[in-house]
């Protein structure tokens, strides 16, 4: 633990001193999660550190694979840890819940079973983040935006999370996941909820929690033929990332060397209310691609060009704002500036806000803000249980229609590019394309 921490890039002023008060507070057991004597020798441990000196709350943290959880949780019931009568007892639930609507149903029902629901903490380290959460400042708390941020001025809204890292040492994890389940079923769904729910009446869990869920409800689940038709998978084969060669995908060590698992996808949403009504999302997600970047950008709708009837269209830039989470998190927006001579000539410029330099610091890390707030006993930046489910009744048919449909023929992208050449068709159009990720 202390050579990982003093690695890490998340422990900031790391040194020895600290680490040395901090290690006297950690505590080690191992057991076997169906083994009924391991959850008592933990509830014993626990009382005995209780009498000792330490905090009578209890915060449990699993992050394990979904099958994995209501062993566990179960257990913790069994020996009486979901109740405290000396302090509270809480539980955090990593990612992913379940991997379809079903299993995260069960899951679900197994948790309630044990812990009252103000009590569960589903974490999507995403929404930890100080973008996402400035997202709703940005929306509500600026009267410039949110009476344009709708159908009648935005054509459409690009989401994506890229990275560089393959699989690294999570092979088996990611064989059972894949892309979709991995990142577009809970973080862009997430940042797509916030993007485009409603004004909460305040900032508090259920109030923002009801607004993501009902934007959630809006999007329809898709047919066979729509999946066909707005989704896209793919897988890396081998290439080069920063000049340096990988391996591709299926050469990765404990990957299935014929393995249909996609580490890249692009879907197309569409939220069927009156705010976003024919408004596409095209969200996409992939590894080995050629840099980490997950950012939402919001593309407005050309102008009447009749100001500028002699002036090609082409000419005339669309704004966009560009939410980036990560890296060089941010906020950026694009406008039309005319070029200085004497002719009409036009050229896009960027104003840029960097939390780094508007602030002289770097935003906290997701996580401790997370944990922090479960510990305060604050949920509004976690997961509530009908949003789950609601999420995965949009992802569990496009798995379903994908397992049915002629598998694709993977590998289709090389590590370092930006996906396959089917991603680009999918949001084609007029004026339409993905930012280049090369930029």
């Amino acid at each position: 633990m202390h050579e990982s921490a003093s690695k890490s890039r998340d422990a900031r002023q790391f040194n020895d001193s600290c680490w040395g008060s901090f290690e006297s507070r950690l505590h080690y057991m191992a057991g076997d999660i169906n083994d009924p004597g391991f959850y008592l020798r933990l509830a014993d441990k626990l009382s005995e550190m209780t009498t000792a000196g330490s905090s009578p709350n209890y915060l449990f943290y699993i992050s394990t694979p979904a099958s994995l959880a209501p062993p566990i949780v179960r257990g913790l019931g069994s020996v009486g840890l979901n109740r405290n009568p000396k302090g509270w007892s809480r539980i955090i639930l990593e990612k992913p819940f379940g991997r379809d609507l079903t299993s995260a149903r069960e899951l679900n029902h197994v948790v309630s079973e044990v812990f009252e629901e103000r009590d569960v903490y589903r974490i999507d380290h995403y929404l930890g983040k100080e973008t996402v959460q400035n997202l709703l400042v940005f929306r509500f708390g600026n009267s410039i935006f949110e009476p344009v941020w709708n159908r009648n001025y935005i054509d459409y809204v690009e989401i994506t999370a890229a990275e560089p890292l393959g699989v690294e040492n999570r092979a088996a994890f990611y064989e059972e996941t894949g892309a979709l389940r991995d990142m577009v079923a809970n973080h862009l769904l997430q940042l797509l909820t916030l993007t485009a729910m409603e004004p909460p009446v305040a900032f508090d869990a259920d109030s923002v929690r009801e607004q993501k869920v009902q934007v959630l409800r809006s999007i329809r689940p898709m047919t066979l033929e729509e999946v066909a038709r707005r989704t896209v998978r793919g897988q890396y084969a081998a290439g080069a990332i920063s000049g340096k060669p990988v391996p591709g995908y299926r050469e990765e060590p404990g990957v299935n060397p014929n393995s249909r698992t996609e580490t890249f996808a692009a879907v197309e949403f569409y939220i069927d209310n009156w705010r976003w009504a024919g408004v596409p999302f095209f969200i996409r997600a992939g590894k080995r691609m050629p840099r980490q970047v997950t950012e939402i950008r919001v593309h407005f709708k050309r102008t009447p060009q009749a100001l500028f009837a002699r002036t090609p269209d082409e000419q005339i830039e669309t704004n966009v704002v560009t939410i980036r989470i990560q890296p060089n998190e941010g906020i950026a927006m694009r406008f039309a500036a005319k070029v200085p001579g004497t002719q009409m000539k036009t050229i896009p410029v960027q104003m840029n806000f960097l939390y780094s330099e508007a602030f002289g610091t770097d935003s906290p890390v997701a996580y401790e803000t997370l944990l922090l707030d479960a510990m305060k006993g604050d949920a509004t930046l976690f997961t509530r249980r009908d949003e789950v489910e609601s999420e995965w009744r949009i992802i569990t048919p496009i798995e379903d229609a994908w397992a049915e449909l002629p598998a694709p023929h993977f590998p289709n992208y090389p590590a370092g590019s930006e996906g396959p050449s089917e991603a680009h068709l999918l949001i084609s159009g007029d004026h339409r394309h993905w930012h280049s990720l090369m930029q």
